[in-house]
């Protein structure tokens, strides 16, 4: 897939197949979309492209009007969003940058400046919810009268239900509408991060939650605590999901590492380390390998699967409390694998 910032790009396609969102997550609602959008793409022998943004467009908001409580809750950091447009089969991706000149343009210079000078689309395809351009003033049916004057074909996607997740109540259809399954969306995802909810969040999610990256260098407390980790940053401050996770890490060997790790901001280390105020993962495998040596996994990329959650994190008021509520965890987390 071919990663564009901005449309002002002399390799950006001259014409493609679009849809547009933000794709947090990157769920199965947004899998049935992006796979229909390949075929129409293909029908008409143009690139499939997924056009996203960066920041959050509430993020943008949130910051605007100082209410930090009003961003959402990221899933995904933008790499991992990427990563998985690009497993869906995506041709390429336009991240544009969500500033105030873009939250001011009008819904018909979006449509003749972004879609069609920009992308020259073909074939636009949208949420059943979808809306654009300055306070939120364009909508499908505008979209559609566009594209009949412009020459380009818009199609709607209707809610992506699944049925009771995990013995999970189905929320009841309104009348004529839906079969009363969950919809996927990403703020039910939100909501299965918030609880914990790991098997729920993988059903929605059709795949484990993951978080990917390079591993960078920490406080090294861990080798104090005899408890080596591996280091991710989180990029956004508000991470969907937070506390202590059995986990499963990829790219260190050729077969995965089981690990306990702890997604946040680590309230019982010193707010000045390295890392200090950042939301991080910190992972612990199960079982070093002495082939990778003490230091052997700085700079690796690795993709950390949270498969279970332990608990919220903690505060301990020592480093040897700490260590015994890490010894305890591994514990707990060796023996969640052997159940499965």
């Amino acid at each position: 897939m071919r990663i564009f910032r901005g449309t002002q790009h002399p390799t950006l396609a001259s014409a493609c197949a679009l849809t547009i969102g933000n794709f947090d997550g990157v769920h199965r609602g947004h899998q049935a979309m992006l796979a229909l959008l390949n075929n129409e793409a293909r029908h008409r022998g143009v690139p499939s492209c997924v056009m996203t943004f960066e920041p959050h467009p509430r993020d943008f908001f949130a910051q605007q009007q100082q209410q930090p409580d009003i961003a959402p809750a990221r899933i995904a950091t933008l790499r991992d969003k990427l990563l998985e447009l690009n497993a869906c089969g995506v041709d390429q991706c336009v991240v544009l940058p969500f500033n105030q000149a873009f939250a001011s343009q009008t819904p018909q210079d979006f449509v003749d400046q972004v879609l069609v000078q920009g992308l020259g689309v073909k074939y636009v395809l949208v949420g059943d919810d979808f809306r654009f351009g300055a306070k939120r003033a364009g909508d499908y049916t505008m979209l559609t009268e566009a594209g009949a004057q412009l020459g380009f074909d818009v199609a709607r996607m209707n809610s992506y239900e699944i049925s009771n997740p995990q013995g999970r109540p189905a929320t009841p259809p309104t009348a004529g509408e839906g079969s009363g399954g969950l919809r996927v969306s990403s703020s039910a995802v939100r909501d299965a991060l918030a609880r914990g909810a790991m098997q729920e969040v993988a059903q929605l999610l059709g795949r484990p939650y993951a978080i990917s990256g390079h591993v960078v260098h920490g406080r090294r407390l861990g080798r104090e605590l005899n408890c080596r980790t591996l280091n991710l940053r989180f990029a956004h401050w508000k991470p969907a999901a937070s506390g202590i996770f059995v986990v499963q890490v990829h790219g260190l060997l050729d077969q995965p590492l089981q690990g306990v790790a702890n997604l946040g901001i680590r309230p019982s280390l010193d707010p000045t380390d390295v890392n200090g105020g950042r939301v991080l993962l910190e992972t612990h495998c199960l079982d070093w390998p002495e082939s990778l040596g003490l230091d052997g996994g700085y700079g690796k990329l690795i993709r950390v699967e949270l498969l279970h959650k332990l608990h919220d994190e903690l505060t301990y008021d020592s480093l040897d409390a700490l260590q015994q509520g890490i010894a305890q965890d591994c514990t707990d987390a060796r023996q969640w694998f052997e159940k499965i």
